[in-house]
């Protein structure tokens, strides 16, 4: 990895990095609860203050950032190595936030699905049709767990729709295929990615049992692997970043892995595509606290409001 550079490190579990216009990169740093901004130079200054512990983030209308919450993780570092162990005691339930980022000012969005709660958001993508699907995680405790799944909402705090329940090993990343005519969800413990044909705002076309959630699998990763965030490229590949072995691992839309690319660490949580081109990849790499950047093999898809 010699074209690989390290723009910032010192970083607390950094996911959820967003190319901004500038050229600078606003990502989340979930055990220090903070919305950091990461200049092109690799200075870091802190864009908000968040309570319980910031997930996914996306840029959304009127330049908003739009913040999962997953309430709250516990943490284990060891050896120079953070990474997050279940619930944590002060977990403060899951919900949908907005930030001002020229304020700094968080306001919660949503935090239930017609009265049942939100478990641990964790990933979030905009449709460019006035709303947004996002992933929650669900949550887990030393011996149960709270399953999550997919959902839609609306923008403007209006209305939310669970789309797909549950992802029973936890759906993390989640993106859209570039016709926005699919969701795409990678679920973490089974290292399986899969796919929803999307027919209205929220609604999915489901497969029939035995898939638990109706949705129909693209990739079954081999091996011990665990997936976390996503991207999605201009030609429609799924890239997803690959936990355990640490690997940024391509799918094309009919399921063949088409390219690997080993990172530096075993757990590289998120990607995500910037530059004029937007042939430039920022990756989080998030037990060793870093964020990097590195040249990538085609274009990233454009994002609604990016």
């Amino acid at each position: 990895m010699t074209e690989m550079k390290i723009l910032a490190e010192g970083l607390r579990f950094p996911e959820g990095p967003v190319a901004m216009p500038d050229g600078s990169v606003v990502l989340v740093e979930l055990a220090a609860q903070v919305v950091s901004r990461i200049a092109a130079d690799g200075t870091r200054s802190v864009v908000a203050k968040v309570e319980g512990s910031p997930n996914g983030l996306a840029v959304g209308p009127g330049g908003l950032l739009y913040l999962c919450n997953n309430g709250g993780f516990s943490w284990h570092e060891e050896d120079g190595l953070l990474r997050p162990s279940g619930q944590s005691a002060d977990y403060s339930g899951g919900r949908i936030e907005t930030i001002d980022p020229k304020t700094g000012a968080v306001k919660r969005l949503y935090d239930n699905v017609d009265g049942v709660t939100l478990k641990g958001p964790n990933d979030i993508v905009f449709d460019g049709q006035d709303g947004f699907w996002f992933s929650d995680l669900g949550k887990v405790r030393a011996r149960d767990r709270d399953h999550g799944g997919i959902y839609w909402a609306a923008s403007d705090g209006s209305k939310i729709v669970e789309a797909a329940f549950p992802v029973p090993g936890g759906a993390n990343g989640i993106g859209l295929s570039p016709d926005g005519k699919v969701v795409y969800a990678a679920e973490t413990e089974t290292g399986r990615l899969w796919a929803w044909d999307i027919i209205g705002p929220g609604q999915v076309k489901k497969a029939p049992w035995p898939s638990p959630h109706g949705g129909r699998l693209v990739c079954q990763f081999p091996g011990f692997r665990r997936l976390d965030s996503l991207a999605v490229a201009a030609s429609g590949n799924i890239v997803v970043a690959t936990l355990v072995e640490g690997e940024i691992t391509t799918v094309s839309p009919g399921g063949e892995i088409v390219d690997v690319v080993k990172m530096p660490e075993r757990m590289p949580t998120n990607i995500c595509f910037g530059g004029a081109d937007l042939r430039t990849a920022y990756v989080t790499l998030s037990t060793t606290g870093k964020l990097a950047v590195l040249p990538w093999r085609e274009p990233g898809l454009k994002l609604a409001y990016s």
